[in-house]
């Protein structure tokens, strides 16, 4: 049998390669993100549990870099952890999208001091 010329292309045309990402980069790298954003504490895996709904158990192993979480989870965790958010783009190699992270993150620490100061004035 032979191919046509209306297969799918296997090769990129245009030479780009992928890099490698395994498994246990990805959860090691997860697991690091969680303990610089959360601590490395039994309340810590609680209150993963709580935010992303899941057993303690599979949290902890998150921790422990011995899984990682699901898509969904991810995502969850994404939205309230800015270094898991950064160490997702990270491992994606998209660095310039790290940078926007960290200018929005700088954003809103300003406008907290800004705050403060205001308060600070008035009372």
């Amino acid at each position: 049998m032979s191919f046509t010329k209306k297969d799918r292309i296997i090769q990129s045309k245009s030479g780009r390669t992928f890099p490698e990402l395994s498994p246990s980069m990805l959860s090691e790298a997860l697991a690091q993100a969680l303990k610089e954003e959360f601590g490395a504490l039994a309340s810590s895996v609680k209150t993963v549990a709580r935010l992303t709904n899941s057993n303690e158990r599979a949290v902890r192993n998150w921790f422990d870099g011995k899984n990682s979480p699901s898509a969904d989870n991810l995502v969850i965790l994404m939205r309230h952890s800015d270094q898991i958010l950064r160490t997702v783009l990270e491992l994606a190699d998209r660095r310039d999208l790290v940078l926007a992270v960290g200018l929005s993150g700088l954003r809103a620490q300003l406008v907290d001091v800004l705050e403060a100061i205001d308060g600070a004035q008035s009372g």
